[in-house]
Protein backbone atom coordinates (compact mmCIF):
# COMPACT_ATOMS: atom_id res chain seq x y z
CA UNK A 1 0.00 0.00 0.00
CA UNK A 2 1.08 3.91 -0.27
CA UNK A 3 0.71 6.90 1.25
CA UNK A 4 0.30 9.98 -0.19
CA UNK A 5 1.98 12.94 1.67
CA UNK A 6 -0.26 15.79 2.23
CA UNK A 7 1.86 19.17 1.43
CA UNK A 8 1.83 21.04 4.91
CA UNK A 9 1.41 25.29 4.46
CA UNK A 10 5.31 26.68 4.47
CA UNK A 11 5.60 29.05 7.57
CA UNK A 12 8.85 29.83 6.77
CA UNK A 13 10.10 32.88 5.14
CA UNK A 14 11.45 31.36 2.26
CA UNK A 15 8.79 30.20 0.66
CA UNK A 16 5.21 32.42 0.07
CA UNK A 17 3.23 31.68 2.83
CA UNK A 18 0.12 30.00 2.03
CA UNK A 19 -3.30 31.28 3.94
CA UNK A 20 -3.40 29.97 7.75
CA UNK A 21 -5.88 28.31 8.65
CA UNK A 22 -9.34 29.89 9.84
CA UNK A 23 -10.73 28.81 13.26
CA UNK A 24 -13.23 26.61 11.16
CA UNK A 25 -10.23 25.06 9.00
CA UNK A 26 -7.75 23.75 11.16
CA UNK A 27 -9.00 20.59 11.57
CA UNK A 28 -9.23 19.91 8.21
CA UNK A 29 -6.58 18.59 5.68
CA UNK A 30 -3.64 20.25 5.24
CA UNK A 31 -3.96 22.53 8.06
CA UNK A 32 -4.50 19.77 10.82
CA UNK A 33 -0.29 18.70 9.53
CA UNK A 34 0.89 21.91 11.08
CA UNK A 35 -1.91 23.02 13.62
CA UNK A 36 -2.30 19.81 15.45
CA UNK A 37 1.56 20.40 16.57
CA UNK A 38 1.21 24.33 17.29
CA UNK A 39 -2.38 24.57 18.01
CA UNK A 40 -0.77 27.52 20.18
CA UNK A 41 -0.52 30.19 17.37
CA UNK A 42 -4.49 29.59 16.43
CA UNK A 43 -6.05 29.49 19.87
CA UNK A 44 -5.30 30.76 23.24
CA UNK A 45 -3.73 28.11 25.77
CA UNK A 46 -2.73 27.85 29.01
CA UNK A 47 0.22 26.04 30.27
CA UNK A 48 -0.55 22.29 32.14
CA UNK A 49 2.51 22.32 34.98
CA UNK A 50 4.24 18.75 35.05
CA UNK A 51 4.17 19.17 38.88
CA UNK A 52 1.44 21.58 40.54
CA UNK A 53 2.56 24.47 42.23
CA UNK A 54 0.05 26.51 44.40
CA UNK A 55 1.16 30.11 43.75
CA UNK A 56 2.39 31.56 47.08
CA UNK A 57 0.17 33.85 49.01
CA UNK A 58 2.89 35.81 50.11
CA UNK A 59 5.46 37.52 48.55
CA UNK A 60 9.09 35.46 48.12
CA UNK A 61 11.44 37.99 49.70
CA UNK A 62 15.11 37.15 49.76
CA UNK A 63 17.27 40.69 50.37
CA UNK A 64 20.43 38.56 51.08
CA UNK A 65 23.28 41.23 52.27
CA UNK A 66 21.78 43.90 50.02
CA UNK A 67 18.59 44.19 53.20
CA UNK A 68 21.63 45.41 55.37
CA UNK A 69 23.23 47.57 52.52
CA UNK A 70 19.72 48.97 51.23
CA UNK A 71 16.84 49.69 54.18
CA UNK A 72 13.44 49.48 52.52
CA UNK A 73 15.00 47.61 49.81
CA UNK A 74 11.39 45.97 49.90
CA UNK A 75 9.39 48.45 49.84
CA UNK A 76 11.06 50.21 47.45
CA UNK A 77 10.04 47.09 45.13
CA UNK A 78 6.69 47.16 46.04
CA UNK A 79 6.52 51.21 45.31
CA UNK A 80 7.85 50.41 42.00
CA UNK A 81 4.92 47.38 41.13
CA UNK A 82 7.63 44.92 40.90
CA UNK A 83 6.66 41.45 40.12
CA UNK A 84 9.95 39.46 40.10
CA UNK A 85 13.06 40.86 41.03
CA UNK A 86 16.55 39.13 41.03
CA UNK A 87 20.34 40.09 41.56
CA UNK A 88 22.95 38.09 40.41
CA UNK A 89 26.72 38.34 40.97
CA UNK A 90 29.94 36.45 39.68
CA UNK A 91 26.71 34.23 38.40
CA UNK A 92 25.68 33.55 42.06
CA UNK A 93 21.84 34.82 42.90
CA UNK A 94 22.36 37.24 45.70
CA UNK A 95 19.07 38.39 46.04
CA UNK A 96 15.20 38.38 44.98
CA UNK A 97 11.90 39.09 45.82
CA UNK A 98 9.01 37.63 44.01
CA UNK A 99 5.20 39.46 44.38
CA UNK A 100 2.87 37.73 46.12
CA UNK A 101 0.81 35.04 43.58
CA UNK A 102 3.76 34.78 41.53
CA UNK A 103 6.38 31.83 41.71
CA UNK A 104 9.44 31.84 40.59
CA UNK A 105 9.35 29.42 37.90
CA UNK A 106 6.15 31.92 36.41
CA UNK A 107 7.21 33.19 33.32
CA UNK A 108 6.39 37.12 32.64
CA UNK A 109 6.40 38.96 30.08
CA UNK A 110 9.23 41.56 29.38
CA UNK A 111 7.91 43.70 26.69
CA UNK A 112 10.47 45.65 25.03
CA UNK A 113 13.54 43.68 26.50
CA UNK A 114 12.61 41.57 23.75
CA UNK A 115 14.69 43.98 21.48
CA UNK A 116 17.52 43.30 23.21
CA UNK A 117 17.06 39.59 22.65
CA UNK A 118 16.40 40.07 18.69
CA UNK A 119 19.81 42.48 18.43
CA UNK A 120 21.76 39.07 20.01
CA UNK A 121 19.89 36.89 17.23
CA UNK A 122 21.20 39.32 14.75
CA UNK A 123 24.60 39.57 16.31
CA UNK A 124 25.18 35.33 15.97
CA UNK A 125 23.76 35.89 12.21
CA UNK A 126 26.45 38.86 11.98
CA UNK A 127 28.77 36.48 13.10
CA UNK A 128 28.32 33.31 11.35
CA UNK A 129 28.39 35.65 7.89
CA UNK A 130 24.48 35.74 7.27
CA UNK A 131 24.01 38.74 7.88
CA UNK A 132 25.80 42.07 6.57
CA UNK A 133 25.16 44.89 9.10
CA UNK A 134 26.44 47.77 6.47
CA UNK A 135 24.23 46.00 3.49
CA UNK A 136 21.09 48.04 2.52
CA UNK A 137 17.87 46.49 4.20
CA UNK A 138 16.56 45.86 0.68
CA UNK A 139 19.46 43.47 0.11
CA UNK A 140 17.50 41.66 2.77
CA UNK A 141 13.73 42.54 2.16
CA UNK A 142 12.68 43.87 -1.11
CA UNK A 143 8.94 43.67 -0.05
CA UNK A 144 10.07 47.10 1.04
CA UNK A 145 10.40 49.09 -1.01
CA UNK A 146 9.02 52.53 -1.00
CA UNK A 147 8.68 52.53 2.61
CA UNK A 148 11.07 54.42 5.03
CA UNK A 149 13.70 51.42 5.02
CA UNK A 150 14.48 51.94 1.31
CA UNK A 151 17.40 54.05 -0.15
CA UNK A 152 20.62 54.33 1.55
CA UNK A 153 18.91 52.84 5.14
CA UNK A 154 20.83 50.12 6.21
CA UNK A 155 20.80 46.89 8.70
CA UNK A 156 22.92 48.46 10.45
CA UNK A 157 20.80 52.04 11.31
CA UNK A 158 18.19 50.33 12.18
CA UNK A 159 19.93 48.04 14.74
CA UNK A 160 20.50 51.35 16.47
CA UNK A 161 17.27 52.90 15.38
CA UNK A 162 18.55 56.17 13.92
CA UNK A 163 16.11 55.69 11.13
CA UNK A 164 13.39 58.26 10.23
CA UNK A 165 9.75 56.26 10.62
CA UNK A 166 6.29 58.29 10.49
CA UNK A 167 5.89 56.03 13.53
CA UNK A 168 3.95 57.39 16.72
CA UNK A 169 5.05 55.38 19.78
CA UNK A 170 2.40 56.70 21.95
CA UNK A 171 0.78 53.35 23.39
CA UNK A 172 -2.43 55.51 24.80
CA UNK A 173 -3.45 56.85 21.22
CA UNK A 174 -5.68 55.09 19.70
CA UNK A 175 -4.50 56.65 16.52
CA UNK A 176 -1.05 55.90 16.72
CA UNK A 177 1.25 53.65 14.63
CA UNK A 178 2.22 51.87 17.85
CA UNK A 179 -1.48 50.75 18.41
CA UNK A 180 -2.63 49.66 14.88
CA UNK A 181 0.97 47.53 14.86
CA UNK A 182 -0.17 45.75 18.26
CA UNK A 183 -3.44 45.24 15.79
CA UNK A 184 -1.73 43.30 13.16
CA UNK A 185 0.33 41.77 15.60
CA UNK A 186 -3.11 40.19 17.20
CA UNK A 187 -2.08 42.18 20.47
CA UNK A 188 -5.24 44.48 20.56
CA UNK A 189 -8.98 43.92 18.79
CA UNK A 190 -8.49 44.47 14.88
CA UNK A 191 -10.30 47.78 13.13
CA UNK A 192 -11.75 47.37 9.74
CA UNK A 193 -8.50 48.44 6.99
CA UNK A 194 -6.24 47.37 9.58
CA UNK A 195 -2.73 45.17 7.73
CA UNK A 196 -3.64 41.61 8.18
CA UNK A 197 -0.28 40.69 9.88
CA UNK A 198 2.76 42.10 11.25
CA UNK A 199 5.14 42.20 7.48
CA UNK A 200 1.84 43.27 5.95
CA UNK A 201 1.93 46.39 8.64
CA UNK A 202 5.92 46.36 7.88
CA UNK A 203 5.70 47.76 4.37
CA UNK A 204 2.88 50.81 4.81
CA UNK A 205 5.61 52.76 6.73
CA UNK A 206 6.99 55.92 5.38
CA UNK A 207 9.66 57.86 5.93
CA UNK A 208 12.28 60.88 5.20
CA UNK A 209 14.55 57.87 3.95
CA UNK A 210 17.27 60.15 5.82
CA UNK A 211 19.08 57.91 8.64
CA UNK A 212 21.39 59.47 11.68
CA UNK A 213 18.96 60.80 14.09
CA UNK A 214 17.67 58.44 17.02
CA UNK A 215 14.05 57.56 16.57
CA UNK A 216 12.96 54.92 18.91
CA UNK A 217 10.57 53.12 16.89
CA UNK A 218 9.14 49.40 17.83
CA UNK A 219 8.62 47.90 14.38
CA UNK A 220 12.74 48.55 13.46
CA UNK A 221 12.97 44.86 15.67
CA UNK A 222 10.17 43.51 13.51
CA UNK A 223 12.02 44.41 10.82
CA UNK A 224 15.22 42.93 12.13
CA UNK A 225 13.03 39.78 12.84
CA UNK A 226 11.96 39.69 9.14
CA UNK A 227 15.64 39.76 8.39
CA UNK A 228 16.61 37.16 10.02
CA UNK A 229 13.86 35.00 8.62
CA UNK A 230 15.32 35.60 5.51
CA UNK A 231 18.74 35.07 6.03
CA UNK A 232 18.64 32.09 8.90
CA UNK A 233 15.78 29.96 6.49
CA UNK A 234 14.45 30.00 10.07
CA UNK A 235 11.21 31.64 11.67
CA UNK A 236 12.03 33.69 13.91
CA UNK A 237 10.73 31.95 16.89
CA UNK A 238 13.02 29.12 15.96
CA UNK A 239 15.77 31.34 15.54
CA UNK A 240 15.51 32.97 18.81
CA UNK A 241 15.89 29.20 20.43
CA UNK A 242 19.01 27.71 17.98
CA UNK A 243 20.92 31.32 18.21
CA UNK A 244 20.23 32.11 21.87
CA UNK A 245 17.60 30.64 24.17
CA UNK A 246 19.31 26.95 23.42
CA UNK A 247 22.68 28.40 24.80
CA UNK A 248 22.17 29.77 27.65
CA UNK A 249 21.56 26.86 29.96
CA UNK A 250 17.86 28.43 30.49
CA UNK A 251 15.98 26.60 33.40
CA UNK A 252 12.96 27.06 31.11
CA UNK A 253 11.15 27.59 27.93
CA UNK A 254 10.44 31.32 26.96
CA UNK A 255 7.61 32.19 24.73
CA UNK A 256 6.66 34.83 22.40
CA UNK A 257 3.46 35.95 20.99
CA UNK A 258 3.16 35.36 17.02
CA UNK A 259 0.47 37.05 14.72
CA UNK A 260 -1.92 35.35 12.12
CA UNK A 261 0.92 34.30 9.93
CA UNK A 262 3.10 32.89 13.01
CA UNK A 263 5.88 35.73 12.85
CA UNK A 264 7.09 36.21 16.67
CA UNK A 265 6.32 39.71 18.28
CA UNK A 266 10.02 40.38 18.22
CA UNK A 267 9.73 43.56 19.25
CA UNK A 268 7.91 42.93 22.43
CA UNK A 269 6.27 39.55 23.10
CA UNK A 270 8.62 37.16 24.89
CA UNK A 271 7.65 36.08 28.42
CA UNK A 272 9.96 34.21 30.89
CA UNK A 273 11.23 33.41 34.10
CA UNK A 274 13.50 36.22 35.97
CA UNK A 275 16.68 33.96 36.71
CA UNK A 276 16.84 32.96 32.87
CA UNK A 277 16.69 36.30 31.54
CA UNK A 278 19.19 37.41 34.04
CA UNK A 279 21.22 34.51 32.30
CA UNK A 280 21.16 36.66 28.88
CA UNK A 281 23.01 39.37 31.27
CA UNK A 282 25.35 36.79 32.24
CA UNK A 283 25.93 36.20 28.78
CA UNK A 284 27.38 39.66 28.31
CA UNK A 285 29.57 39.46 30.94
CA UNK A 286 30.88 37.02 29.95
CA UNK A 287 31.36 38.09 26.37
CA UNK A 288 28.93 36.77 24.02
CA UNK A 289 29.71 32.92 25.64
CA UNK A 290 26.76 30.92 27.21
CA UNK A 291 27.04 27.23 28.63
CA UNK A 292 25.68 25.73 25.52
CA UNK A 293 28.17 27.82 23.00
CA UNK A 294 28.58 30.83 22.11
CA UNK A 295 25.68 33.50 20.53
CA UNK A 296 27.46 36.48 19.70
CA UNK A 297 31.66 37.66 19.30
CA UNK A 298 33.59 39.46 21.75
CA UNK A 299 33.73 42.22 19.31
CA UNK A 300 30.02 42.38 19.42
CA UNK A 301 29.53 42.54 23.19
CA UNK A 302 32.32 44.77 23.47
CA UNK A 303 30.56 47.38 20.62
CA UNK A 304 27.41 47.45 23.16
CA UNK A 305 29.12 48.41 25.89
CA UNK A 306 31.10 50.92 24.01
CA UNK A 307 27.81 52.56 23.53
CA UNK A 308 26.46 53.66 20.51
CA UNK A 309 26.58 58.02 19.21
CA UNK A 310 25.14 60.17 22.26
CA UNK A 311 24.28 62.82 19.81
CA UNK A 312 22.29 60.65 17.70
CA UNK A 313 19.84 60.85 20.96
CA UNK A 314 21.01 64.53 22.49
CA UNK A 315 18.06 65.91 24.20
CA UNK A 316 16.07 62.57 24.29
CA UNK A 317 13.90 61.49 27.65
CA UNK A 318 16.76 58.78 28.50
CA UNK A 319 19.45 61.55 28.22
CA UNK A 320 17.82 63.41 30.93
CA UNK A 321 17.93 60.55 33.29
CA UNK A 322 21.19 59.41 31.69
CA UNK A 323 23.32 62.03 30.72
CA UNK A 324 26.07 60.70 27.92
CA UNK A 325 23.57 57.30 27.10
CA UNK A 326 23.22 55.94 23.65
CA UNK A 327 21.46 53.19 21.85
CA UNK A 328 23.44 50.80 19.56
CA UNK A 329 22.47 47.35 18.62
CA UNK A 330 18.94 46.72 20.72
CA UNK A 331 20.54 47.86 24.07
CA UNK A 332 20.33 51.11 26.22
CA UNK A 333 23.60 52.00 26.78
CA UNK A 334 24.03 54.36 30.28
CA UNK A 335 27.66 56.29 29.27
CA UNK A 336 28.27 55.80 32.94
CA UNK A 337 31.47 55.34 34.14
CA UNK A 338 30.33 51.80 35.64
CA UNK A 339 29.40 50.59 31.37
CA UNK A 340 26.00 50.06 32.32
CA UNK A 341 24.30 48.36 29.53
CA UNK A 342 20.44 48.07 30.07
CA UNK A 343 17.10 46.38 27.48
CA UNK A 344 14.55 48.04 29.01
CA UNK A 345 10.20 47.60 28.63
CA UNK A 346 7.60 49.73 29.19
CA UNK A 347 5.66 48.96 32.46
CA UNK A 348 8.90 48.53 34.20
CA UNK A 349 10.81 46.11 32.54
CA UNK A 350 14.51 46.17 33.37
CA UNK A 351 17.64 44.07 32.29
CA UNK A 352 20.31 45.69 34.32
CA UNK A 353 24.27 44.84 33.24
CA UNK A 354 26.85 45.97 35.01
CA UNK A 355 30.07 45.12 34.26
CA UNK A 356 31.56 46.77 37.11
CA UNK A 357 29.99 45.17 40.12
CA UNK A 358 30.08 42.15 37.88
CA UNK A 359 26.47 41.55 38.29
CA UNK A 360 23.30 41.59 36.55
CA UNK A 361 19.45 43.25 37.69
CA UNK A 362 16.02 41.63 36.38
CA UNK A 363 13.41 43.48 37.74
CA UNK A 364 10.25 42.70 36.15
CA UNK A 365 6.73 44.83 37.00
CA UNK A 366 3.07 46.41 35.95
CA UNK A 367 3.38 49.97 36.47
CA UNK A 368 0.15 51.65 36.05
CA UNK A 369 1.34 53.59 33.06
CA UNK A 370 3.61 52.03 30.10
CA UNK A 371 6.06 54.79 29.93
CA UNK A 372 6.09 57.21 32.98
CA UNK A 373 9.63 59.75 33.75
CA UNK A 374 8.88 59.57 37.26
CA UNK A 375 8.53 55.33 37.66
CA UNK A 376 11.94 55.22 35.17
CA UNK A 377 13.34 57.91 37.62
CA UNK A 378 12.46 55.83 40.70
CA UNK A 379 13.39 52.37 38.95
CA UNK A 380 16.84 53.97 37.77
CA UNK A 381 18.10 55.38 41.59
CA UNK A 382 17.16 51.78 42.84
CA UNK A 383 18.98 50.08 40.14
CA UNK A 384 22.35 52.29 40.43
CA UNK A 385 21.67 52.27 44.10
CA UNK A 386 21.86 48.22 44.35
CA UNK A 387 25.03 48.70 42.29
CA UNK A 388 26.81 50.45 43.75
CA UNK A 389 26.23 48.57 47.25
CA UNK A 390 27.34 45.50 45.49
CA UNK A 391 30.97 47.04 45.49
CA UNK A 392 30.03 48.98 48.30
CA UNK A 393 30.88 52.61 47.22
CA UNK A 394 29.13 55.83 47.24
CA UNK A 395 26.80 57.09 44.53
CA UNK A 396 28.22 59.83 43.28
Amino acid sequence: MTTTEIPVPPAGPQAPLAPRPTPDRWQEPPYNRWAFANLGELIPTAAIPRRYRPAPAEASNNPGALGCRLPGLAERLEAAYTDAFLVLQDNEVVADYYRAGLPPDQPHLVMSVSKSLCGLVVGALVGEGSIVTDAPVLEYLPELAGTAYAGSVTVQHVLDMVVHVDYNEDYLDPASEVQTHDRSSGWRGRHDGDPASTREFLTTLTGNGQPGTFQYCSANTDVLAWIVERASGLRYTEALSKYLWSKLGAEHDATITVDPEGFGFANGGVSCTARDLARVGQLMLDGGKGPGGSVVSTEWVRSIFAGGDPQAMAGSPFTQVHPGGSYTRQWWCTGSERGIITGIGIHGQYLWVDPTARAVIVQLSTWPEPDSEHFHRQQNQLLLDISHSLTEDTPA
